[in-house]
This record gives C-alpha cells, sequence and structure tokens, in this order.
C-alpha cells in the first residue's frame, strides 16, 4: 500500500457497481484530486463494460478475492448490505483503509466491532453519509449557525417517494440478512442528519408498514426522536406516498423554514454528469428555494425565500484523501454510524411492539 506521505494519486477500488457504486462512489472518486480509481470489482458482465465504457483506465475483476493482493490505499465497500461487514473485516485486517456505504452494518454492535478493529489495527474507516452535504441540510446548518430561527422545538424530515409498483432486488427483500427496507435505507439518511443536527436521541417511537401487494419489508416508515437537547424530530421515508411533503419544516420559537424538493446531486450523477469543474455543481435555481418566515405557509406566499446553499457531495471523498494523507479524522466515523443504528434498532424495536424505546445518552468517541 503506497505510504500516505507520497504525492502520487491515491489507488482506490471499488466493490459493487449497481446503484451506489456507479452513480455516487465511482464517479466520486474519480473526480477527487489526488484520488484514482484503479479497480472495480462486479461479477455481471454488463456492469463490468458499464465501468470500462464510463472509465476507460479502470480495471474489472469479479470477484473481491482479486483484491486484496493490488496495491490498493483505500477500498470502497458499495455492495449490497450483507457484505458490508465481511468485505470491511476482510479489508481492515489486511490493513486497507476503508469506506463503506450506510448502513455501516445490520447492528449498532457490529458496527462497533468494525471500530474496534480499525482503532486496533491503526487503519482508516468512514461511513459514506452523503446526505450530509446535500443542499438543504447544508442551508439548514447555516440557519442554525446564525440563530435565524430561534430555539428549535421540532424537526420534520421526508424522503418520501412515489413507487406503487416493486423493483425487486434486495433492498426489497424480507430476508432478514440482506438489511433490505426503507428503515435502513432512506432512514439511515434521516436519522443521521437528526442526530447530526441535534444531538443524541434519548427516546425513539416509530411505526413501520409493508403497503404495496407483494412487499415483503417495510416500504412506509415514521421515526419520532426525541433529543435529549430537547427537539423533536418527525422523520418520514416512504415508497408509497401519492402526494410529496416538504423536505424539511423546521420550527422554531422565532420562525420556521421549509424546503421542497430533494438536492440535485443525485439526479445529476443519474444522468451521467461529473463534478469536474466544468459545469456549476450542486446549485439550484431561486424558484426551488426554502422559506423562512412565521404565521403563514410558504405555499400561499408567507415567509421570504432564503438562498439555496451549493449541494457539495465531493466534499466528502476530498475530506477521505486529505485524511488518509494527514492521518485526520474521517468525514463520518464508525462510532456516529454505531448510534445512529442504536436508533434504527430502537425504531424496529418500537414498531414490533408498539411502545417508545428509551435510549441512554452516548459517551463514546466522537459524540455531539
Amino acid at each position: 500500500m503506497s505510504t500516505p506521505a507520497s504525492t502520487a494519486p491515491l489507488r482506490v477500488g471499488v466493490i459493487g457497481y449497481g446503484l451506489a457504486g456507479s452513480v455516487f462512489h465511482a464517479p466520486l472518486v474519480a473526480a477527487t484530486d489526488g484520488l484514482v480509481l484503479d479497480t472495480v470489482v462486479t461479477s455481471d458482465p454488463a456492469r463490468q463494460a458499464q465501468a470500462r465504457a464510463e472509465f476507460p483506465d479502470v480495471r474489472t475483476v469479479p470477484t473481491a478475492d482479486e483484491l486484496w493482493e493490488r496495491d490498493l490505499d483505500l477500498v470502497v465497500v458499495a455492495s449490497p448490505n450483507k457484505t458490508h461487514v465481511p468485505l470491511a473485516t476482510i479489508a481492515l485486517e489486511a490493513g486497507i483503509p476503508v469506506v463503506v456505504d450506510k448502513p455501516l452494518a445490520a447492528t449498532a454492535a457490529e458496527a462497533r466491532a468494525l471500530a474496534a478493529l480499525a482503532d486496533r489495527r491503526g487503519t482508516f474507516l468512514s461511513v459514506f453519509q452523503n446526505r450530509r452535504w446535500d443542499n438543504d441540510f447544508l442551508t439548514l446548518r447555516r440557519l442554525l449557525a446564525g440563530d435565524e430561527l430561534g430555539e428549535i422545538q421540532r424537526f420534520e424530515s421526508r424522503f418520501e417517494r412515489w413507487r406503487p409498483q416493486l423493483k425487486g432486488g434486495w433492498r426489497e427483500s424480507g430476508a432478514p440478512e440482506e438489511i433490505g427496507g426503507l428503515l435502513y435505507d432512506l432512514g439511515s439518511h434521516v436519522v443521521d442528519q437528526a442526530l447530526v443536527l441535534f444531538g443524541p436521541a434519548v427516546r425513539v417511537y416509530a411505526e413501520t408498514d409493508v403497503r404495496r401487494p407483494g412487499a415483503e419489508t417495510d416500504d412506509d416508515t415514521f421515526i419520532a426522536l426525541t433529543h435529549a437537547s430537547g427537539v423533536r424530530s418527525h422523520l418520514y421515508v416512504s415508497a408509497t406516498t401519492a402526494q410529496l411533503g416538504p423536505r424539511f419544516r423546521v420550527l422554531g420559537s422565532r420562525a420556521g423554514y421549509v424546503k421542497y424538493g430533494l438536492d440535485p446531486q443525485e439526479g445529476a450523477l443519474r444522468e451521467g454528469l461529473r463534478p469536474d469543474g466544468r459545469l456549476p455543481w450542486g446549485e439550484e435555481p431561486p424558484h426551488l428555494w426554502g422559506r423562512v418566515g412565521s404565521g403563514e405557509s410558504p405555499l400561499t406566499g408567507g415567509g421570504a425565500p432564503v438562498p439555496t446553499e451549493q449541494g457539495d457531495y465531493p466534499a466528502y471523498y476530498a475530506a477521505v484523501a486529505d485524511a488518509l494523507r494527514t492521518g485526520g479524522p474521517a468525514p463520518v466515523t464508525a462510532h456516529e454510524a454505531a448510534r445512529c443504528l442504536d436508533v434504527l434498532e430502537a425504531a424496529r424495536m418500537s414498531s414490533q411492539e408498539g411502545v417508545a424505546v428509551e435510549l441512554p445518552v452516548a459517551t463514546e468517541p466522537g459524540t455531539a
């Protein structure tokens, strides 16, 4: 493995070339100064051809076994959820730095075991939580830092879709080992954002439902968090929402912030656009800006539009590259992922038992 002090680009292998690998990780790695996409692991011939077409210099191999002996500086685990822990374990035991797509693991205990392994080996481990660099999330952080809303009372976050027909695949599987369903998929995003914004949760209540005919796992889920700070977060993730609500509605003692629509970066990446500096990246037109105000709905003209921050998914891998070269902290740690999984596990228990679940305030490394 190359030494971090080297000025040569850090060589990266990406395991998996489905949605996560092809839309997010490979393009963002390739666009990051100091990183080079070296190898893609996929057994699907069509995906191998796709990877070579999109990145002509990339090497493709059918199994991860062919990756470990290659002189790589970083391995990205973007394969199905059930493979995250075993593949990350192999990489860490080999002393290879690792980025793992969310969710890091099925349980908080597994996540903490990976964190402990990384600490023992002195090896870098980070979790890909790209929604921390969404345009609306960055805008809300700016508003909170400027105390523009007053004391926050309620945070509403929605990641809703209208997909009445099943698409198939492991994400919709009810097999426990697949770690499918929206609670662990989109729920990983909205819970992580809530914890970053408002600190640890001490109480969790959830409702998870299976709405679509033939569905095996949750496709319509609500999570209510009570934070130690006193803020209440109401989080919605759904594939069955015929009318989409606001992405954020944040209610403070002086004003509220309401924002509709999703960050444009995923759509741009799906369309084949790249954050290579040739086109503006992550920008949003003024008619989509959120509004800050009080006493009236933004849909009837209430409040004033506030410019949306530029979304910045490339910042994640830029931070990874910097950490690998300098020995600095990971942009998202395994300990943070474990605390998110604490909440997701409590949400599953709450839904199954019909009760609110109490959580202790975390005291481990990285606690906010």
